[in-house]
C-alpha cells in the first residue's frame, strides 16, 4: 500500500483515493501544465514556483495516491487537481481561491468541492472569495455551493469589467461567500412541566 504520510488528508471517490497536500517548488511544472491544460488563465512558471514557495499555507495540489482495488500505484507524475489562495493583505479574515484545477481524468469525482472544503477548513476564515467570469458556470456553482446551506451567505457583484482585460476575456464577477460559523440558535423555550 502507498504511504500516506506526506497527506494532510485523503479523500475516497468510489474508484480511487487521492491524497491532499501543500504545494511545493518541485511541484511547478506540473502546475503549469494543469493550469494550461484546463484552460485556465496561465501565469509563468515562475509564478507558480513563488506560489509553492510563499503560498503553499492558503494553496494544496492533489495526487492520485492508491486505487480502491489495492493496486497502489501513482497515476503518473501529473497532479489531479490544484487550488492556489492567498489571504489579502487588507483582509486576513478572507481566503481568496486564485486558482481551481481538476484534470480531466480526473472530473466526476467531487475533487473540486472536496478541495475547497478541505482549503477552507484549514485556513480557518469566515470568508472565501473568487472572481469568475459570467461563462464559467461550473466555478459559480462551486462557490454558490460554499453557501449550500444558507444562499443569503453569498454575495455575487462585479469585481473587473470586461474593458480591463485583453479582447475576448470577459468581465470577474466577485464571490464573497460567508462560511464562518453561524451564530447559535437561539434556545428553545422550556418546555412546561407535565406532572
Amino acid at each position: 500500500m502507498l504511504s500516506t504520510d506526506r497527506y494532510q488528508r485523503t479523500y475516497r471517490s468510489p474508484d480511487r483515493t487521492f491524497g491532499f497536500r501543500m504545494p511545493e517548488p518541485p511541484d511547478t511544472p506540473c502546475l503549469w501544465e494543469l493550469a494550461r491544460a484546463t484552460g485556465l488563465d496561465v501565469n509563468s512558471h515562475y509564478a507558480y514556483a513563488m506560489w509553492s514557495e510563499y503560498f503553499a499555507d492558503t494553496s494544496l495540489v492533489v495526487e492520485v495516491v492508491e486505487a480502491v482495488d489495492g493496486d497502489a500505484r501513482r497515476e503518473g507524475d501529473a497532479l489531479a487537481g490544484f487550488v492556489l489562495g492567498f489571504r489579502p493583505p487588507r483582509a486576513a479574515d478572507t481566503l481568496f481561491v486564485w486558482q481551481v484545477a481538476v484534470a480531466d481524468l480526473w472530473r466526476g469525482h467531487g475533487l473540486a468541492t472536496a478541495m475547497i472544503d478541505h482549503l477552507v477548513a484549514r485556513a480557518a476564515t469566515p470568508y472565501v472569495e473568487a472572481t469568475v467570469n459570467p461563462s464559467n458556470t461550473a466555478s459559480a456553482t462551486l462557490f454558490r455551493g460554499l453557501g449550500r446551506h444558507d444562499p443569503e451567505r453569498i454575495e455575487e457583484r462585479l469585481a473587473f469589467a470586461e474593458e480591463l482585460f485583453p479582447e475576448g476575456h470577459e468581465a470577474e464577477i466577485r464571490f464573497r461567500v460567508h462560511v464562518g460559523a453561524r451564530p447559535p440558535d437561539p434556545p428553545a423555550p422550556p418546555r412546561p412541566r407535565q406532572d
